[in-house]
């Protein structure tokens, strides 16, 4: 009976969030599969430990061991590379014109590069707020980092996007 129990406050608590733990480590991991193994082994280990979280909020307890997941993995496989697979919404209905999808695939691609560019820790801090929406508060629990390391690697991560990318920008319209 303890068991299903534990397995019940598991499934509302943690799994409703595996899409912000996949995002989180794909972007770490820089590729798909290696993404899809570190949240595989993060949700192993977040089960194992379950017993000793007593927070309600499951989503930042799981991205914290997702990304310290990651690390390790970084760490004992290699140096990773940016690989996204994102695409990019439609605003018209599919009506675009060769010329814009061909602009979009290049602002696609610019700020791939300008992300992949980033150092790891600017590069999770965008992640974790731009992308999956969490708060300077949470960030900093993810991260095991105080709110005000949170608050300036995310101006510096954005300055440096925005330099990036007027300088990508430039060099695409003096081409």
């Amino acid at each position: 009976m303890q068991l299903q129990s534990k397995l019940a406050r598991f499934e509302l608590s943690v799994v409703p969030h595996m899409g912000a733990a996949y995002n989180l480590a794909r972007w770490l991991t820089r590729n798909e599969h290696d993404a899809e193994d570190v949240v595989q082994e993060a949700y192993l280990r977040a089960y194992r430990f379950f017993e000793g979280f007593h927070g309600t909020d499951g989503r930042t307890w799981l991205l914290a061991i997702v990304r310290n997941t990651c690390y390790t993995w970084l760490q004992q496989n290699r140096k990773p590379t940016l690989e996204l697979e994102e695409d990019i919404p439609e605003l018209d209905g599919g009506r675009s014109s060769p010329e814009a999808l061909l602009l979009r695939s290049v602002d696609s691609e610019m700020l791939r590069q300008a992300l992949d560019d980033l150092p790891v820790e600017f590069r999770e801090a965008i992640v974790l707020r731009e992308l999956e929406g969490l708060s300077y508060k949470e960030i900093g629990e993810v991260a095991g980092v105080p709110l005000g390391t949170v608050m300036s690697r995310l101006a510096r991560a954005r300055s440096r996007l925005q330099k990036a990318l007027k300088g990508r920008a430039r060099q695409g319209g003096a081409a």
